[in-house]
């Protein structure tokens, strides 16, 4: 995307003003007519109306105007703002259309004339199209008019042709052709001026009418669009005020739309109109900090709205040119009188808009490939040339959903974005701006800024040969280069003239053979410390001054050495290093290669090649050096190999070694150190490569007279593992999964050596893997003594068990119990390690070599344990009484898939929880259990009176002993709710209530009521009637029981009707006791009989037999 297409539209930039066309001149052959157009356009002073003028044709087709719109219910608005819409009301659609027409009001054809008029005003009317535009006459006459109400035949005719034309008299006008035509012309623009006025005022209240007909929902844009539209109008009727207060308002909903990926340019892009709106506005105002806080608002707001990963650069871009067009603002407003300061003027805001540029820049070439082609066809390309709406996409305009129409074509549409960002002039753009910092950091005394921002440009030469490298332009920076190397000659600069005399020689230089050969000659005669020859195209001053430099150069003896780092050049001499593997066993050399390849004429001898490595202590094995006077030669075009063997220390085994940098000693007289960092390579290697791999032959200068394949193909490896020996152990596991909850699980681990010699100090960590849900540590327990339980105290992971030495194909085992206290996959390691002698490259060493083997292990409930609380008569309880016995039943089925032999239970109950009974056990253990069998038991209990058991309390704990082998299983009883009763009644069993009555036979019924608290009860009762019984004694009565005193009362029940029959009902209540619950004492009672018919009487015998 070129830097253009960020560029503020025109008429957004312009100041607007009212737009008056004018008809009926005929300016290139009319003198009169041109005269009058040029006193309206000519020499425009600031004190005469804003008006913009414009000759059109009498019959001109004006902008079709919309059928306009009644309602908004099902309308979606496809944009915010389009992008004609401005210049149509600023270039398109006049205000006031003026009808230029020549006659007297003597004219003797007066009535033919008047009619011609009339018709070119209905011409003009039909043109406009139903717009509200105005539309006013101005007569051209010869003669100057006489004053008003003395030309009766002037006010006459003047209302004839106004009814004539349909037009109002303030639409009429005279203009006398006469040496005062200037006046008359501002006169004129005055008029036109106020009609220009009540058009605007007629279009703002044209476009408030529709607020009505829109909601929040759907409207969001058209909110943004009228706000704009009605701020652009008060700017058009140059009500400045207005306009601000508009474009504020239009600024807030634009930023209360809901942006997303698909829309965020849009609402960038009009957040950006607007501001500009704003701030030009506060400019105009003379309040600039006004302006200034509203642009860092503008910022704040939108720095973070980036859109499109892919398309960052547009984020980096739009950035840019918002602080641009704001200097722009600062620097114009200066221009009409602001007065800035050092501190605060329009040089920060280019500056910052200069770093956006080069961010934008990094960014693009981030994200554009290289090699990419644009699309076809181009999504960019649009049926009209140009986008309908402001900041939308050419491949899906009018889209406003969150997701993108077709993925494709947001993927094409996105690729030609990136391939047309590639010919953006990036560096262009970023030296203007900083060229606009500077002036303006100079025209405010800055100097330190000015310098800042200088230093950058500075080394121009080194820059624009970085660029060059990267961009692989040869020949420029062959060109580049040969002016470097002359003004280092000429400097007597001594590094900088071997780096550019390096680089000449090498591969990227389009030098001839013959003019390399003195470049190589030269090099050599520094690095013998002699004076080199002169550089061609040198003056013969100039080289005279440099050849005394050199001279004083070459006795300075404490600068013989240089250290030249060549990683970010193309030098002469080429450089790949790699390890043969990515890793190496602890017992294997490690062994890397270093391959030098010149590309110099002439071969080239070195002393001294050294490989530097992230472990100094290996760096003594990795040096290659010449011996005595003799020097080691680089024949040109061909590959030179350098091996390296060392053997790693112990110590670094699951440690990276990597190579840290290279360097090549070259020189006699003076000696300089090439080095790379790394393993090697140049700034045009890594090209080259890619070139290799798609079998191609690389472009560089001079590609096809060298066998580079070979070359090319060589990887660079600058890293290697050191990884530990491979063991030679043999572990084996054996177990029988599924493990059962909570019980001792067995493992057996078998471990044969395999070693030709003896594995000392084996070592097992075994356990849970590390790594796994934290949870799970704290619910497994691991042990190797069978005969103990493992409890909390137990680890999840036992590390180090020594298990001795291990003799060669001999055999150990190790039993491993664990103990997991929740369901669920566990994944255990067994970790074998130990050590054992060995020799690599004829050095003993001492290795430790480990094994790892894993197993998944699901441990699933043996059983399921269920249990219920009901009464003597097994009646479910949901809570129990002191002193009242109840039972506890407790069912267990069994959910292994191994048979369970239950040895034993008990119950261990709490302090207010005791026996009943004697338990009664329906599993007399032992029993074993198949999978899916179920075992019961019951037990009876009781609360005792002196236990404060109010409330829900827990019971106790069920324990069960079973096994796969023998173990204790805890299981925790219910809670159960227990309730102390004020007043306690019972009818205990006893001969005086039998088990059964007779019909008409007297049943007595004792009731015993006893006081269980400390203080007197009031007991009040009473009998209820029952069809079924007639009875004797007190039906209703009132009684004091004395604090732990005990009363009695006897009834007669006399039964009439055989069968189970209810008992009459007895009702207690305590009077000083309200919220004792009658129903829980109710429960105490007997509530049914079963009553014998009457009849003879029957022996045992009798009994027996039936």
């Amino acid at each position: 995307m070129s830097g253009s297409q960020w560029e503020l539209p025109p008429e957004l930039c312009c100041r607007p003003m009212a737009f008056v066309a004018l008809t009926g001149l005929d300016v290139t052959y009319n003198a009169v007519h041109r005269a009058i157009w040029d006193a309206f356009c000519a020499n425009r002073r600031a004190d005469r109306v804003p008006i913009s003028f414009k000759v059109l044709a009498g019959d001109h087709e004006y902008p079709k105007c919309r059928t306009k719109r009644t309602s908004y219910e099902w309308y979606i608005p496809k944009g915010i703002l389009k992008t004609g819409w401005m210049n149509k009301h600023l270039n398109l659609v006049p205000a006031l259309v003026v009808l230029f027409y020549e006659l007297d009001w003597d004219d003797p054809q007066w009535k033919e004339k008047q009619s011609e008029c009339a018709t070119k005003v209905e011409i003009v009317r039909t043109s406009l199209q139903g717009r509200n535009t105005k539309v006013a006459v101005v007569l051209i006459q010869k003669k100057t008019p006489l004053p008003p109400g003395e030309d009766l035949v002037a006010s006459e005719r003047a209302s004839s042709l106004c009814n004539a034309c349909d037009l109002s008299g303030k639409s009429l006008f005279v203009l006398p052709h006469t040496d005062h035509l200037v006046g008359y012309i501002i006169r004129l623009e005055n008029a036109f001026y106020e009609h220009a006025q009540t058009y605007y005022y007629t279009e703002i209240r044209r476009v408030k009418s529709h607020k009505e007909f829109l909601n929040k929902t759907t409207h969001q844009l058209l909110f943004v669009r009228h706000q704009f539209k009605i701020a652009f109008f008060s700017e058009l009727k140059q009500d400045t005020q207005n306009a601000l207060k508009y474009y504020r308002t239009a600024y807030s909903l634009v930023h209360e739309l809901r942006a997303h990926e698909t829309n965020m340019l849009e609402i960038k892009t009009m957040a950006g109109f607007i501001n500009y709106k704003i701030c030009r506005l506060c400019f105009q105002h003379n309040t600039p900090l006004d302006a200034i806080a509203q642009f860092r608002k503008h910022i704040d707001l939108c720095k973070k709205k980036i859109g499109s990963a892919d398309l960052a650069f547009e984020h980096t871009a739009w950035m840019s040119k918002q602080f641009q067009s704001f200097g722009e603002l600062f620097d114009e407003a200066i221009k009409l009188g602001l007065t800035a300061i050092q501190t605060q003027n329009p040089g920060f805001y280019y500056q910052q808009a200069a770093c956006y540029s080069q961010d934008r820049k990094l960014t693009a070439q981030q994200l554009c490939q290289a090699g990419a082609v644009c699309p076809i066809p181009d999504p960019l390309d649009t049926p009209t040339g140009g986008l309908d709406f402001y900041g939308q996409r050419a491949w899906r305009q009018g889209h406003q959903s969150i997701d993108p129409p077709d993925p494709e074509k947001e993927r094409t549409g996105i690729l030609a974005l990136q391939i047309k960002e590639r010919d953006v002039p990036h560096s262009e753009l970023i030296i203007a701006l900083l060229s606009n910092a500077v002036a303006q950091f100079k025209k405010y005394k800055c100097p330190r800024m000015k310098s800042h921002l200088s230093e950058p440009q500075g080394p121009l030469l080194d820059y624009v040969m970085c660029d060059y490298r990267t961009e692989r332009w040869w020949a420029l920076l062959t060109a580049i280069l040969s002016t470097a190397l002359r003004c280092s000659y000429l400097m007597a600069n001594v590094k900088d003239y071997m780096t550019y005399c390096m680089e000449l020689l090498g591969r990227a230089s389009t030098l001839k053979e013959e003019q390399k050969s003195r470049i190589e000659k030269n090099l050599l005669k520094v690095l013998k410390n002699e004076v080199p020859d002169a550089e061609p195209d040198c003056e013969p001053s100039g080289s005279s001054a440099a050849a005394a430099l050199w001279k004083d150069r070459m006795a300075l003896s404490g600068s013989n050495e240089f250290s030249i780092e060549v990683q970010d050049y193309v030098p002469f001499i080429q450089c790949k290093a790699r390890f043969l593997a990515p890793s190496f066993h602890v017992d294997q050399p490690i062994q890397l290669q270093v391959f030098l390849r010149a590309d110099c004429p002439h071969p080239i001898s070195f002393n001294k090649l050294s490989v530097s490595l992230s472990n100094q202590c290996y760096n003594q094995w990795c040096v290659v050096e010449a011996s005595g006077q003799d020097t080691m030669l680089l024949t040109p075009g061909e590959t030179s190999c350098f091996s390296f063997n060392f053997v790693a220390k112990t110590q670094d085994v699951g440690k990276k070694i990597e190579m840290t940098g290279i360097e090549l000693m070259l020189g006699s007289g003076r000696w300089v150190f090439l080095s790379w960092r790394g393993a090697g390579g140049d700034a045009a290697s890594a090209h080259e490569a890619l070139q290799a791999s798609r079998s191609a032959r690389p472009r560089g200068p001079g590609a096809g007279a060298r066998p580079e394949g070979a070359w090319d193909a060589l990887t660079i490896q600058h890293s290697t593992m050191i990884i530990s020996r491979v063991p030679k152990i043999s572990v084996q596991l054996s177990h029988q999964p599924p493990a059962l909850n909570n019980e001792m699980y067995c493992i057996t681990l078998s471990i044969q050596s395999q070693e030709e010699g003896v594995a000392r100090e084996v070592r097992l960590t075994a356990g849970l893997k590390p790594g796994q849900d934290a949870n799970l540590s704290q619910a497994t327990h691991v042990t190797l003594d069978r005969g103990q339980v493992c409890d909390a105290s137990d680890p999840a992971l036992l590390p180090d068990i020594p298990l001795g030495d291990l003799n060669p194909g001999h055999k150990v085992e190790q039993r491993v119990y664990v103990r997991c206290v929740s369901t669920g996959p566990r994944v255990f390691l067994f970790h074998v390690a130990y050590s054992i002698n060995t020799s690599v490259d004829g050095q003993e060493i001492d290795c430790n070599c480990h094994k790892d083997e894993t197993i998944a292990i699901e441990t699933v409930e043996p059983f399921e344990v269920s249990s219920k609380f009901v009464s003597t008569k097994l009646e479910p309880l949901d809570r129990v009484v002191v002193d009242i016995p109840f039972v506890l039943m407790t069912d267990l089925l069994s959910s292994s898939p191994w048979p369970l032999l239950l040895h034993s239970s008990s119950l261990q109950l709490q302090s207010f929880v005791a026996d009943g009974c004697s338990s009664a056990s329906l599993v007399p253990p032992p029993v074993v259990l198949q999978t899916g069998e179920c075992a019961s038991e019951c037990f009876c209990l009781q609360c005792p009176s002196g236990a404060e058991a109010n409330g829900t309390v827990a019971t106790g704990q069920y324990v069960i002993s079973w096994r796969r082998c023998p173990l204790d299983m805890v299981f925790y009883l219910p809670h159960v709710e227990s309730k102390t009763l004020t007043v306690c009644v019972s009818n205990p069993a006893s001969p005086e209530l039998p088990s059964f009555g007779r019909v008409r036979e007297t049943l007595p019924v004792r009731y015993h009521i006893e006081n269980r608290t400390a203080l007197v009860q009031q007991v009040e009762m009473a009998v209820e009637p029952s069809d079924a019984f007639m009875f004797s004694g007190l039906k209703q009565v009132r009684l004091h029981i004395l604090p732990g005193a005990e009363q009695q009362m006897l009834y007669n029940y006399y039964p009439l009707m055989a069968g189970y029959q209810s008992l009459p009902q007895l009702n207690i209540s305590l009077p000083r006791c309200p919220a004792t619950d009658t129903h829980t004492l109710r429960r105490f009672l007997p509530q049914r009989i079963f009553v014998k018919p009457q009849g003879r009487e029957l022996d045992d015998a009798s009994i027996a037999a039936a």
